[in-house]
């Protein structure tokens, strides 16, 4: 166990390497720099600003020394909030973009785990069919067009719960409830199908069966015996979850005008601000990537049997 978590720990630094890599000079190549503006800045001073920050060098030493930067935790100066460190940025908005996260995911486990058991105590019945159709609804629907859909009726119409805000805001706590939905319906969903089939391919096996034999309770040989065979699976889809919930609160911080991340994110992309877009890629790239770390440990500690196939 330990030689496996040791050697998956140590994978993660090429996977960061080969990121930060791909990633510094896709964004150096692209067409426009950060001084790129309407009007033409006279060439001076456009010489100026490319020697302060290190552009007048050659493509590869620009690499090498940015590389070094980041050995040192050195994430380097934006390009236009002047003489403000991208970590500035990242440590003042990276906690609500994890607690949104979080909070997103934890409703997303908590009501497709129960609905996909649900679903399959009550196999074709209009109760399952009904949860089956929600998830179709959940997965067909983009974030861009749930959440203002969710703004209007809750908000707008129905004045129970703000248009936008965060959590110490004029708006208090309630402002976290739309956001938050929004970014778990689609993952609502996809566990609520995912436990459907894990738990009807469970309670047919035999050692379930001898549970009931048995005289145990329907209580305990769901949550004990089922659910422990059947949540293996969503384990493993933890990874791509957590991926896609932090990929997607871009969208939704800012539908909802949520002080994360993903509000710095995208002005950084119109901006062209090159350390500054490296430094949101990096960030977001050791979050997956350790996510992905976490949820490997997790499904070894839950099956023991896979770790003999991931050696």
């Amino acid at each position: 166990m330990k030689a496996f978590i040791i050697r998956r720990f140590l994978g993660i630094i090429p996977t960061l390497l080969i990121i930060i890599t791909v990633s510094f000079f896709i964004i150096r190549l692209a067409p426009g720099s950060p001084f790129t503006r309407e009007k033409d800045l006279p060439p001076s001073v456009r010489q100026n600003l490319e020697e302060k920050y290190g552009l007048d060098k050659p493509i590869g030493i620009q690499y090498l020394r940015y590389l070094g930067g980041i050995i040192r935790g050195d994430l380097g100066i934006s390009m236009q909030y002047v003489d403000r460190e991208v970590s500035y940025f990242i440590i003042n908005s990276l906690p609500t973009s994890l607690l949104l996260a979080t909070l997103a995911l934890t409703l997303a486990l908590l009501l497709g785990l129960s609905g996909g058991v649900i679903s399959a105590l009550r196999q074709n019945t209009w109760l399952d069919y009904l949860i089956m159709s929600g998830s179709v609804i959940g997965i067909s629907i983009p974030l861009f067009v749930i959440g203002p859909i969710l703004m209007y009726v809750f908000a707008i119409k129905l004045g129970w719960l703000p248009t936008s805000g965060w959590i110490g805001g004029r708006t208090g706590n309630a402002a976290v409830i739309l956001p938050v939905i929004t970014l778990s319906f689609p993952y609502i969903a996809n566990i609520a199908r995912l436990t459907r089939a894990s738990v009807l391919e469970v309670i047919h096996s035999d050692y379930v069966r001898t549970a009931y034999a048995k005289g145990l309770s329907q209580l305990r040989i769901i949550l004990v015996h089922v659910l422990r065979g059947a949540i293996t699976p969503v384990v493993s889809y933890l990874g791509p979850i957590f991926a896609g919930v932090i990929t997607f609160s871009v969208v939704v911080e800012s539908i909802f005008r949520v002080p994360g991340l993903g509000v710095f994110f995208i002005q950084s992309s119109f901006n062209r601000d090159y350390t500054f877009i490296m430094g949101m890629v990096i960030t977001y790239s050791i979050i997956l990537v350790l996510m992905n770390f976490l949820v490997d440990i997790l499904y070894v500690v839950i099956d023991p049997r896979t770790l003999k196939k991931k050696t």
